[in-house]
């Protein structure tokens, strides 16, 4: 009933005598001549119900077909749908198990050599000894209908992704390496499932013939990678973070990358809550207070408008922060972060469209490796200057005292006290704590940065000079590396543009942009504000006017505040990039 109603619907029974006679007289056509075949199947809706009555399309596309290799070479259908011998088909005297099995003899026709090579393989030792119609034939990695080149970069994405229909966990766990990463971007030279375990032939992986039986792997390697050593045989090409037994490193380097993120975010997202309503509700009685005073001044009209007694001595003076070394280094050291979160976040969540398209932007995969490797070799150079400096000029001159004084970066047990009393502050049960030279919070991200050159830099040190590291450290420590660079990677980018992001310039009392960092100069008052204790030890020795400079001139301001905005505009452009890759990875794209 079901077949009837779905061919009616096609046109293929239901319409009477008059097409019952369309079909006789077809009958008399030839069925080597695929235009009668097309005359029904090249129908998008033709369907039947199979056997299980689920619907089974006939459809093929005749264009697909045309450009697919059988059809540049003109074969007729029947060659492959050997049974197909006239209009109407007969009823199959076949099972679908039966015919499957056929499937690598009837291509063998053609493909002797194939055919023979997929006789000893694992996949032909279950169809053809073992009868298992369950098992791979060649339908089910060539696709039937639009039958590439194996060479043709569309051939060797759709064979990979074919294998998945079988190795959902293996193509799940590959496309979790830089191999799959760029598979899934589009692009195929990479290696592929083939390259490594073979094709027609493949074997079991503990099977000494297999091209990845740690006895052939290092030979396998050396295909592409031709200074492969020793490491890369215990490389994991298909290891994940929740089998212990297999894989205890990953294991641990996942809970541990696991737990940093949430105990940091936890931490300073909460932080940056309370400080906002704080802040805020500050602010707010601040103004409420203004508005009063305002009013109490209207309504006595012999109040002077000013107090000058509290007129500031040096109104309109800054205060210098940051020399011109600093800040071309921040600004160097801000650009090349981006980019290295840019082209490394699109790898990373290689499924998402927005990394497609960035990827193709940049001109390719390659292209954006060496943008990354470029922004990288910034990055990690204005770190080793920095340290270079720190070591000629810093480290000798200090005494003990001075390391952990009042200017110094290094954290103190003042900073962890100002970090208890910020948060009685937020919650209205004290004052909000005076700072010297430098906040806690700024010297957490000047020590973040350490860890960040250590974890990121290191881990993409061993990723870049694969071979030199293969020859004196293990395999595994590539899935390790690869695993932190990313979470890593990921902590980083999140933190600078939601954390750092709110401590400089989303508070309420910085909205909607600090530009110290771009002129070195903040307005003394705010100064006094953010700096108290600073601000009054260089008054009692008589230092301050020595860092007190004029406001930065008109254009000055102007070209920091449209810079200040571009990167903060591409920031927050990257931390939505950022968020739709994990969503997207938490949906299990």
């Amino acid at each position: 009933m079901v077949r009837a109603a779905l061919l009616a619907a096609v046109g293929i029974v239901g319409h009477g005598p008059a097409h019952g006679a369309e079909i006789e007289g077809r009958a008399q056509l030839d069925v080597s001549n695929n235009s009668v075949c097309l005359g029904c199947h090249s129908n998008p809706v033709f369907a039947t119900p199979g056997a299980d009555e689920k619907i089974r399309s006939l459809h093929v596309s005749e264009a697909v077909f045309a450009a697919s290799v059988h059809g540049k070479m003109q074969f007729p259908c029947v060659t492959c749908h050997v049974r197909i011998k006239g209009l109407p088909h007969k009823k199959p005297t076949v099972t679908p198990a039966e015919w499957r099995r056929s499937i690598p003899d009837l291509c063998g026709n053609c493909h002797a050599k194939q055919r023979a090579a997929y006789e000893k393989s694992v996949h032909g030792d279950e169809v053809i000894w073992k009868n298992n119609a369950k098992a791979a034939v060649c339908s089910d990695c060539h696709r039937p209908h639009e039958v590439e080149r194996p060479a043709t970069a569309s051939a060797r994405l759709a064979i990979t992704q074919n294998c998945g229909n079988c190795h959902a966990n293996s193509l799940k766990s590959y496309t979790q390496t830089y191999h799959g990463q760029i598979t899934r971007l589009g692009y195929a030279y990479t290696a592929k499932c083939f390259n490594c375990h073979g094709s027609h032939g493949i074997q079991r992986t503990r099977d000494p013939n297999s091209k990845v039986h740690p006895d052939n792997r290092l030979k396998t390697c050396q295909q592409c990678h031709t200074g492969a050593t020793k490491g890369f045989v215990t490389f994991e090409p298909h290891a994940n973070t929740h089998d212990y037994g297999r894989y205890p490193y990953m294991w641990a380097a996942s809970k541990f990358m696991i737990a940093l993120l949430l105990s940091v975010f936890a931490f300073f997202w909460t932080h940056s809550t309370l400080w906002f309503y704080r802040e805020y509700r500050d602010r707010r009685d601040r103004r409420d207070r203004r508005d009063r005073r305002e009013g109490d001044r209207r309504e006595d009209k012999s109040a002077p408008h000013v107090v000058t007694g509290e007129l500031p001595q040096l109104q309109g003076k800054h205060f210098s922060r940051f020399g011109p070394a600093w800040r071309i280094a921040h600004l160097a050291f801000a650009g090349s972060v981006m980019m290295l979160v840019l082209t490394g976040m699109a790898v990373l969540y290689a499924e998402t469209g927005w990394a497609k398209f960035i990827v193709g932007a940049l001109g390719g995969p390659r292209a954006a490796g060496i943008l990354h490797r470029v922004s990288a070799a910034i990055m990690l150079g204005i770190f080793f200057i920095h340290l270079v400096y720190m070591a000629i000029r810093v480290v000798p001159t200090w005494k003990l005292s001075h390391w952990f004084g009042p200017t110094s970066l290094v954290p103190n047990w003042k900073d962890l006290r100002d970090m208890l009393a910020m948060f009685e502050w937020f919650l209205g049960k004290g004052p909000r704590p005076a700072f010297d030279r430098w906040t806690y919070w700024e010297k957490f991200d000047y020590w973040a940065v350490f860890w960040g050159m250590a974890i990121i830099g290191g881990s993409g040190m061993m990723l870049a000079f694969k071979e030199t590291i293969a020859s004196v450290l293990p395999g595994w420590v590539f899935n390790v590396a690869t695993l932190v660079h990313g979470e890593e990677a990921i902590l980083a980018a999140v933190f600078l543009f939601t954390v750092h992001f709110f401590n400089n310039h989303f508070r309420p009392d910085k909205f909607p942009l600090d530009i110290v960092m771009f002129t070195g100069a903040i307005p003394l008052e705010e100064f006094k504000r953010e700096h108290t204790l600073e601000y009054k030890r260089l008054v009692q020795t008589g230092q301050l006017e020595k860092y007190l400079v004029d406001a930065p001139s008109q254009p000055m301001t102007l070209g920091s505040t449209l810079l200040g905005f571009t990167l903060i505009g591409v920031g927050l452009t990257l931390l939505v990039l950022v968020f739709v890759g994990f969503a997207g990875v938490l949906n299990g794209s």
